[in-house]
């Protein structure tokens, strides 16, 4: 049996046992430590990678920015940002037809920007504009489909966990990452924006309109959401901006460890300035970003052991000349790719993805060569750009039934509404989400400019 033969066996047998509810960090760990000792023959290497692997993973100093930035969006929760964005965003469009789901979208994306969850974003904000929407009216559909689709702002609009992962992963520049991300995520706010207004003149019934909010109250709430916007400039601006003209290349503040500290500080001090943090929000927001933590470096560590065993079976390089020996056009390759991601995202969460498929597709990538209206995408380029794309499609995962989080996460809030009916609202979504890749996909400069403007 060739090393490939056994990596696509041990792959299927891990996917039906992620199927049948295991745990994805124990199947990925299990799975790579016995097929190591079937690569090698012994027990003993794998037994000793638990102890030279683990360590290796977790000195990973870039790897402390998951728990800071959690730590971020745990204390964004409690100190009641998440109203002051919502009625700051309903205020402005509250008026128009289907203003008050555009307006929760907006608050989504602006909330996405100090927490980098999408869980988190879609709960907090699903808390605070269901409700609303419910009592002016609009149609469950509606209410629980954009809330779903805006939650999955939170991982999209920098800084994001899972572009923390893939960087690592991939071995890209964490910051040009977040950079990437800025304009793909601003479209899929308006790319929301524009369904909702789509969807209420096809559906009049579907959505009501306020009452005009005078300009004068419009500036009084746009004044309470300053904490979201200094934060947000301070954390991106002090990883990213260039702050000494002087010298060549971009001279940032802090490193995006540094900026991570600095956004969990800054975010916790607004928190307790407000009293919307109290001592025991304190420590309930500790103890959530432990756990969460925990369970995200557990996943990690199950996909380094599995990782190792597929470098033992040199399978992802068997695949990678078996694919550039059959002359398949990149698109194709990468189109398969993005439909593999949005299967698996009908019964995978985001980071489980990521972690299990990245090993294997990246070499592909990096083998390919994209060109475009005459121009080729470097590595680095390509690098980026598949990295944007995977996570839009991840995220497309997290509103696709059966098992979208946010699906699940909106659809909790208000029980009396059947499950059936999220999943027809959020499909104008979904669709939104398509066209975006789409595009994203037949122009890559979209993604890239940024980063070549500022680097």
């Amino acid at each position: 049996m060739t090393g490939l033969e056994l990596a696509i066996i041990a792959f299927a047998l891990m996917l039906v046992a992620i199927f049948l509810r295991v745990p994805i960090g124990v199947a990925m760990a299990v799975t790579g430590f016995v097929g190591t000792w079937i690569v090698l023959g012994r027990p003993s290497a794998p037994l000793s990678q638990l102890k030279s692997l683990t360590y290796d993973t977790f000195s990973n100093y870039n790897l402390s920015i998951v728990p800071l930035f959690l730590l971020m969006g745990q204390f964004a929760t409690k100190s009641g940002m998440s109203g002051a964005l919502f009625q700051a965003a309903s205020d402005w469009l509250g008026h128009r037809k289907g203003g008050v789901a555009m307006a929760a979208v907006g608050a989504c994306a602006g909330f996405g920007a100090v927490c980098g969850s999408s869980l988190a974003t879609a709960s907090t904000m699903g808390q605070v504009a269901l409700p609303e929407m419910r009592k002016r009216g609009y149609s469950d559909s509606l209410s629980t489909g954009v809330l779903a689709a805006g939650g999955t702002l939170g991982i999209l609009i920098p800084p994001s966990i899972i572009l923390v992962i893939y960087a690592i992963l991939a071995q890209q520049n964490i910051v040009k990452m977040f950079v990437a991300a800025l304009i793909p995520g601003i479209l899929a706010a308006i790319g929301y924006m524009l369904t909702v207004a789509i969807y209420v003149r096809l559906r009049p019934g579907a959505a009501t309109t306020a009452e005009r909010v005078p300009y004068a109250q419009r500036l009084k709430t746009m004044a309470k959401i300053w904490p979201v916007v200094v934060i947000f400039g301070l954390v991106m601006g002090g990883i990213a901006a260039d702050w000494n003209w002087a010298q060549d290349g971009v001279q940032a503040l802090f490193t995006p460890t540094e900026g991570a500290a600095v956004g969990a500080v800054a975010t916790g001090i607004y928190g307790l300035a407000t009293g919307g943090l109290t001592w025991k929000g304190f420590l309930d927001s500790v103890l959530a970003t432990a756990q969460a933590t925990a369970m995200i470096f557990f996943i990690v560590l199950g996909a380094q052991l599995f990782n190792s065993f597929l470098a033992f079976t040199q399978a992802p390089a068997q695949l990678v000349d078996w694919i550039t020996t059959q002359g398949y056009a990149p698109l194709l390759i990468l189109s398969i790719m993005l439909v593999a991601y949005l299967i698996f995202g009908c019964v995978m969460d985001s980071l489980s993805m990521i972690l299990l498929t990245i090993p294997i597709f990246f070499p592909i990538i990096m083998a390919l060569e994209f060109t475009f209206w005459g121009y080729t995408l470097s590595p680095e380029e390509a690098a980026i750009w598949f990295g944007i794309l995977a996570l839009i499609v991840v995220e497309v995962g997290l509103i696709t039934p059966p098992v979208g989080m946010n699906l699940f996460i909106i659809n909790s809030m208000a029980r009396d509404i059947p499950i059936a009916r999220t999943y027809a609202g959020v499909a104008p979504f979904v669709a939104s989400d398509l066209i975006r890749v789409v595009i994203l996909v037949a122009f890559p400069g979209i993604t890239l400019w940024l980063v070549g403007v500022m680097f």
